[in-house]
């Protein structure tokens, strides 16, 4: 029996995927396993593998088709098995050649009735109106998502063209619809009459000057013959560029979504403190004297300041939850999502359990999810599960920022470069010390402000004292 190859769904809240290449050619065997094609979605580029053993037959999309989940995109055949009935899509055939033949003459017009004719019966009553037809027929089909946002926003399905597979409305072809309807321009008002002497009009003909240009000089502003040939006499300035225009699409679409509701679904609360990084410092320094001479990873900024998130999260549970519905989840696991900036927008890959790795383990860990997060080979169980992010912009020198919190989770940390500063120390002597600024955003319907200080209060603690990590 033809085994169907169907676009999977790796995302929740995933509704198409883009395939960007074929591993295999149609009537090429293939082992089950084996990769057979690479697909795109908003957030990482996978290989699909194999379903069965067999021969790949009947494919039915190509590089760059977006394609709903679930649909069947191929067969696994057995030796000398067909394809099923309906599963190739054949061409439609070419239209017929225009007929060259003249055009017959039109019919005679039907003979007068006779004057002793009866007079034609009155028309018959009109038949009770048909119910009307239902919303949206005779438009293209749609998905799910698409029907409802053009209900949701009244937009005519029959008026939109889809880029779905045959033709089919996605979700991308309404919001495109309803930009379009947004940005409709109104018509322009008539052109103002400009006021201007007629040697000034006919100056103006000759040379190709649009007179609402010129600046008049004349009474009331009157265009004079001098201040047209002033203007065409003065060096025309270039035209400015036009815009470079990137569709919001893909992962930038995704990150858009995702940031306005958060933005707009959670209130967050935030607070900032400095830290003092001469111990952190130190510390990672003898770390990495210890990676160096065992052949272990080195530790970066970034793998520390995880395993002393986690640390923290560990001892304060309710920034390490989740709001679902009327209900507060205080999250079993700490796992700490790491932002990485890529050229097409951010993602973030996760630490799974970091709380209870060891430092080398998450150094190690942290060096290769960035590494293949640059390199477009995450897979959708790198970026599945986090329960709260870091985000370091230390390494491009900005000293403080704000984040906006991933959803679902209850908050994130935001980290900026460790600069030389002025401080005093216990002592009460003015000393020059590396000093670091986290801010934490927090979800005020989850975090009160006492807790999450409390948070950054340990988180500061740890990082100034390292050695707490063992405790």
């Amino acid at each position: 029996m033809a085994t169907p190859v169907i676009m999977p769904k790796l995302e929740m809240a995933q509704e198409t995927a883009t395939v960007i290449e074929w591993l295999k050619k149609e009537g090429e065997y293939v082992e089950k396993g084996e990769p057979l094609l690479v697909v795109e979605t908003d957030k990482v580029t996978v290989e699909i593998e194999s379903p069965a053993s067999g021969i790949l037959a009947g494919v039915r999309v190509g590089p760059g088709d977006v394609v709903p989940v679930t649909q069947i995109i191929a067969y696994i055949l057995q030796p000398g098995e067909e394809l099923p009935e309906g599963a190739r899509v054949e061409p439609a055939p070419p239209p017929p050649p225009p007929s060259l033949a003249p055009s017959a003459a039109p019919p005679p017009p039907p003979p007068s009735p006779a004057p002793s004719a009866a007079p034609p019966p009155p028309p018959p009553s009109p038949a009770p109106s048909a119910a009307p037809p239902p919303p949206h027929a005779g438009a293209p089909p749609a998905t799910p998502v698409a029907l409802r946002l053009a209900e949701a926003y009244g937009v005519d399905l029959r008026t939109v063209v889809g880029t779905g597979p045959g033709g089919q409305i996605t979700r991308a072809d309404v919001e495109a619809a309803l930009a379009r309807r947004e940005e409709r321009p109104a018509a322009p008002p008539p052109p103002e009459r400009v006021r201007a002497t007629p040697a000034a009009r006919r100056i103006a003909r000759e040379r190709g000057v649009d007179l609402r240009a010129v600046r008049g000089t004349g009474p009331r502003g009157r265009v004079q013959a001098a201040d047209v040939l002033a203007f065409a006499a003065a060096p025309s300035a270039a035209p400015a560029p036009a815009p470079e225009v990137i569709p919001l699409a893909g992962m930038r679409r995704t990150i858009a979504e995702r940031m306005t509701a958060s933005y707009q679904t959670a209130p967050h609360i935030t607070f900032t403190v400095r830290v003092d990084m001469e111990a952190f410092e130190s510390a990672r320094a003898r770390l990495n004297e210890e990676a160096e001479a065992t052949g272990g990873p080195r530790v970066s900024v970034t793998a520390l300041l995880v395993k002393a998130v986690a640390w923290a999260l560990r001892r304060h549970p309710w920034l390490n939850s989740t709001l679902q519905g009327e209900e507060i989840h205080l999250l079993p696991e700490v796992n700490v999502g790491v932002a990485v900036a890529l050229d097409e927008g951010l993602i973030v890959p996760v630490i799974r359990q970091a709380d209870r790795k060891g430092i080398a383990e998450i150094a190690a860990e942290v060096s290769d999810l960035v590494a293949r997060a640059r390199e477009g080979r995450l897979t959708p169980a790198d970026v599945a599960g986090g329960t709260f992010t870091l985000s370091n912009l230390g390494p491009f020198g900005i000293e403080q920022f704000t984040a906006i919190i991933n959803p679902p989770q209850a908050a994130i940390l935001a980290v900026g470069a460790a600069r030389r500063e002025p401080v005093v120390n216990e002592a009460g002597e003015i000393v020059v010390r590396p000093v670091m600024r986290m801010t934490l955003s927090a979800d005020h319907r989850i975090v009160d402000g006492a807790q999450a200080a409390r948070f950054l209060v340990d988180l500061k603690e740890v990082l100034e004292t390292p050695i707490l990590l063992l405790w």
